[in-house]
This record gives structure tokens, C-alpha cells and sequence, in this order.
């Protein structure tokens, strides 16, 4: 059978939550900046070297303000990240004992296997922390400073991205001596880091001023969008599922919809145009949530198969097999006459690339990925074109390829750019198209559900989960009792710590398929969000956020953070 062609849209989510005390600016977590010099840097080079890719950029607003916070440090020199001033730090032989063990607890969280084991160096050092954690103060005390250097000199490098090591050959040389970096060194690397991190919002700016990508957003604080509304919505995907105590968010539409705008208002200051579509944080959509977007004037939204899969059940089109519903993009009808169009993303190849091609030499995944596309193409029915949405993590899943994905994703792209007949698109201009566009099949229903298993299930319905919810909820009920009585000024700072508090990622983390370390850490942030805001509010925190609110955990430390597709 002849291929009539196949349209590919390529997403790339980029996301990481607010890692700042709001009050004091301080960064508690280093993953915006090490993400900035390492993945954020590399998807812009590998889009600026193939041109002839249309692909869509996803950037959640609250890592925006934060990269814009790390781009003002370096033009400042006023560090609010102790990762940075330790790159810069002129004697470590000043360093207190807490300061050491943090360099110790920090500098090695990287993935062993990509980003440590090829470098001698590095893995010397590595060797020597394990001892030096259980060493007592005195012990560690006459642990030479250089030691310390080197560790936090080898952390920066190993998390710089490929084509940046190959944009600066002096990084290069420094990897290869590996050891006893001066402070002129060191130095000479924040230079070069800075450069980077200032870059990255500009360089995807540019992108989009050619007509290259196309930039999406997400609600500002990357809130579950359909659970804010409506709990209950859990239950359209998962009928058996245990909710919290409270059975709804209070205001939460009010909140919702105060995500959006924001999102909306922010990536039109940072990129000079509105967007025109909308990842949902963790692809979270529901009836009620599509409608949401609508009224905002969002022309299209995109989610998980399995969304579309469980809306499809009671529908004849669904036996028609996977292909014949799967690749193509529905329209769903909004409130007050508002239509939205909605994506679904290919499960099967979108995880290829998020946590199967990392094991494979890219001469074999790239022509296996290629291949699936024309498959789906020369199966499609006559007359039909279809259209397979990849979307997924543009962060996360490049620490477990060599090389930071370099030769996939350069492999990846050339196949693509020079294909016969596999066109990438984004989604506005495919909805620009008229006839396939107007043609596209509408949901009789949407039923509520995120990228994973099309449930709820990773961010409610367990103990714990349902535990933070419930202290939100009774912090939110506080909120709305006393946010009126105070100052402007005072309601504003609660209104945005607020907004944290009601994230996805404090619910996604509690869970024992995560790292015991990284579950821990994010409960212990949470729990100090949530406390923050009882300070503002003028009210004492309920002493419930002095004890852990997860035992779970136990997963392996495989590297920075638990892995995720979107």
C-alpha cells in the first residue's frame, strides 16, 4: 500500500515547580538551573541545527520566572542558589562543617551510570564521599579544600549539555584533566554557564519568531486543573477510587481559572505573542476543564490516550481499533458556543523516546521510531492522512541516553527533516489547514483524566495523597477567612503561595514507586509551602505539618529526580 503521507506533531513539555522560598528568594532545589545548562540548552541547539522541523515548546510559567531569576543572579553576581556560590566560592577552607556535608549530600546526584561513570576524575571523588558521609565533624574537618572544589567543579560539568561542551572546548579540557580546578577555573565556568542560562528564553523566543516552533503553556503553577474543579472527577476514569475527607476545593473554579489567566497574561510578556494552545499540567482534562480553556480563547489543549480510549468506551467509533480513533485531533464543544481542540498523544511511541531508547544505539532507535510512523501511515484507510501527536518530558529523559541524547535526537531530526512523506507540524498551524481541520470527528464525551493510564491515580486516591489534600483544603478554608482582612500587599504574597501549594508535583511525589530521598524532600517542601502560608495569613500552622506526611518511597536513586514522560 502507498502512504499517503502522515502529519507529526513533536511536544516537548518543559517543567520544573517553584523551588524558592517566596519570602527570602533562596532556591532550595538547583533542577531549573542544572536543566537550564543541560536540557533546555540542547533542545534549543538541536532545533537551531535543523530548520526544516516544525515542533511545539511547552513551557510551564513559573520555570520561566524561575530561569529569569537564575539569568538575573549571573548579570547580578548575587547568588540565591548555594550551588552557584560554592562554583564560585574563593576559600573553601571556609566552608562550616554544614556546608561540607551539603556539598557531600549534593554534588554527586547525578546518573551514575551517563553522567559519572565515564569520567575518571568524577568517579575518584565519588568514591572517597560514600566514607566521608559517615565520617565524624572532626574527620571531616581535615578533608583537604580542593576535595570540595573538585566535587562542586564536576557537579556543574557533568550536568553541561553536550553541544554546550562542544560550543566551549575549554570545558572540554577541563573534563579531561579532571581534577585540582582553580578558582580562575571555576570562575571562567560561571561565565560560561551564565551565558547559557541568559540565553535559553531568548533563543527559544527566536524559534518562534521564524515560525520554527510554536510556544504552549500550562497553568502557572502547574495545578491539576480538573481535580481543582471537581474531585469527583477522579471517579469518571476510576469509579472505586478513594477521595479526600473534603469532598470538594473551595473556589476552586475561582482558582482554576486564575492559573490560566496568568499563564496566559505571562507567556505573552515573556514571548511577545499569546498562546495559542495549552498542555494541562500532567495533561489533566475533564469536560468541565476543556470548557475552562475555551472561555480563555485557547484554541487547543492535548492529553493522554488513555483519556481518549476511556471517553471513546461506550462509542462505536472506539472498535474500530487504535489507529482509526487514535490519530487524529477531536473537537470538543465549550461552554457559551466556545470549541477547543483537543490532542492525544501516542502512548507507545511518546514512551519509546521518554524510557526505551535511552538502552538502544541511536542507528537502531531512530529507523525503529521512523518505521513505526510509516506503518501508521501506509495503514491508514484511503483518503485518510493521518495525524500522531509525541509529546513528552523535554527534560528528564536525555540523563539516560549517552552523550545527553546528542547523536538520537541530531539522527532523529535529519530523518524527519528529509522524509518523503512524514511532515512535522504544530498544532495551530494544522488547525489552520480549513478542510481537515473542519472535518476533524467531535467528543461526544471527554472524560476526565491525565497522560497517565488516563486516571488521577498518580496524584490522588492513596493516604498520603489524599492527606495533602486535605491539609490544602484546611489551608485554603483559612485563606478564604482571612485573605480579606489584610493589606494589598500582604494578599498578594498569600495569593502566590497559595498558588504553589496547589502544584501537582507535592501529590505526584508521594508514592513508593519514587526515591525514599526525593519523596522526602518534596514532602518536607510541601509541608513548608503550606506553612509559609499560615505565616502570612497571621495564623499558626497546624502542628499535623510538623510530622512527614508519607513513610512511602523506596524506589533507587537513579540519578537528579524520579523520571517522567510529560
Amino acid at each position: 500500500m502507498t502512504a499517503q503521507g502522515l502529519d507529526l506533531v513533536l511536544c516537548w513539555h518543559m517543567h520544573q515547580p517553584e523551588y524558592r522560598d517566596l519570602e527570602s528568594g533562596e532556591f532550595a532545589l538547583p533542577w531549573v538551573y542544572l536543566h537550564a545548562i543541560k536540557d533546555y540548552a540542547d533542545m534549543a541547539a538541536h532545533a537551531e541545527q535543523h530548520p526544516g522541523l516544525r515542533m511545539v515548546f511547552n513551557f510551564v510559567p513559573v520555570l520561566l520566572e524561575q530561569l529569569g531569576d537564575y539569568a538575573r543572579q549571573f548579570a547580578e553576581k548575587e547568588w540565591r542558589d548555594p550551588v552557584l556560590r560554592w562554583l564560585v566560592c574563593e576559600d573553601f577552607c571556609a566552608l562550616t562543617l554544614a556546608e561540607r556535608r551539603q556539598i557531600l549530600a549534593t554534588c554527586f546526584r547525578v546518573n551514575h551510570e551517563t553522567m559519572l561513570q565515564p569520567f575518571e576524575g568524577y568517579r575518584r571523588l565519588r568514591a572517597w564521599a560514600e566514607p566521608l558521609r559517615e565520617a565524624d565533624d572532626i574527620d571531616l574537618a581535615y578533608v583537604s579544600s580542593q576535595y570540595f572544589a573538585d566535587a562542586v567543579t564536576w557537579y556543574h560539568l557533568s550536568w553541561t549539555g553536550e553541544t554546550v561542551r562542544r560550543a566551549h572546548p575549554e570545558l572540554l579540557a577541563l573534563m579531561r584533566r579532571g581534577n585540582t580546578f582553580s578558582l580562575g577555573e571555576r570562575r571562567r565556568l560561571s561565565e560560561v554557564l551564565g551565558e547559557v542560562v541568559q540565553s535559553i528564553i531568548p533563543r527559544y523566543g527566536r524559534l518562534a519568531e521564524r515560525g520554527q516552533i510554536e510556544l504552549s503553556t500550562t497553568p502557572y503553577y502547574h495545578p491539576i486543573t480538573p481535580l481543582l474543579l471537581d474531585f469527583a472527577s477522579a471517579r469518571e476514569s476510576l469509579p472505586e477510587v478513594d477521595l479526600p475527607q473534603r469532598r470538594i476545593y473551595e473556589g476552586g473554579h475561582a482558582r482554576a481559572r486564575q492559573h490560566l489567566q496568568l499563564a496566559l497574561q505571562a507567556h505573552e510578556r515573556w514571548f511577545g505573542s499569546p498562546a495559542q494552545g495549552v498542555w494541562p499540567a500532567e495533561g489533566g482534562v475533564s469536560l468541565a476543564a476543556a470548557q475552562l480553556f475555551a472561555e480563555q480563547g485557547v484554541k487547543w489543549i492535548a492529553t493522554g490516550e488513555g483519556v481518549l480510549a476511556n471517553s471513546l468506551k461506550a462509542d462505536r467509533r472506539f472498535a474500530g481499533g487504535r489507529e482509526s480513533y487514535l490519530y487524529t485531533p477531536y473537537g470538543v464543544d465549550g461552554a457559551a458556543g466556545h470549541a477547543i481542540a483537543c490532542f492525544f498523544r501516542d502512548d507507545k511511541l511518546s514512551d519509546r523516546i521518554g524510557f526505551e531508547y535511552a538502552k538502544w544505539h541511536a542507528d537502531d532507535a531512530v529507523p525503529d521510531f521512523v518505521g513505526a510512523l510509516e506503518h501508521i501511515a501506509q495503514s491508514a484507510a484511503d483518503g485518510v492522512r493521518p495525524l500522531v501527536s509525541i509529546i513528552l518530558d523535554g527534560e528528564n529523559a536525555w540523563e539516560y541516553y549517552p552523550f545527553n541524547a546528542y547523536y538520537f535526537l541530531d539522527q532523529l531530526y535529519t530523518a524527519l527533516e528529509h522524509h518523503d512523506f512524514i511532515k512535522t507540524v504544530t498544532p495551530s498551524a494544522w488547525l489552520q489547514t480549513g478542510a481537515r481541520a473542519t472535518a476533524m470527528p467531535r467528543l461526544q464525551v471527554l472524560c476526565a483524566g491525565s497522560w497517565v493510564y488516563g486516571t488521577f491515580s498518580t496524584w490522588i486516591g492513596s493516604p498520603a495523597k489524599n492527606r495533602a489534600w486535605e491539609l490544602l483544603c484546611d489551608a485554603k478554608l483559612v485563606f478564604d477567612a482571612v485573605c480579606p482582612r489584610l493589606d494589598g500587599a500582604t494578599q498578594a504574597r498569600a495569593q502566590r503561595q497559595l498558588s504553589v501549594c496547589e502544584g501537582s508535583d507535592w501529590f505526584w511525589w508521594f508514592g513508593d514507586y519514587n526515591p525514599t530521598d526525593s519523596v522526602a524532600s518534596f514532602d518536607r517542601l510541601f509541608r513548608d509551602n503550606l506553612r509559609r502560608l499560615y505565616v502570612l495569613l497571621g495564623t499558626s500552622a497546624p502542628a499535623a505539618l510538623d510530622e512527614p506526611i508519607s513513610t512511602g518511597g523506596g524506589a533507587q536513586e537513579a540519578g537528579g529526580v524520579m523520571r517522567r514522560s510529560a
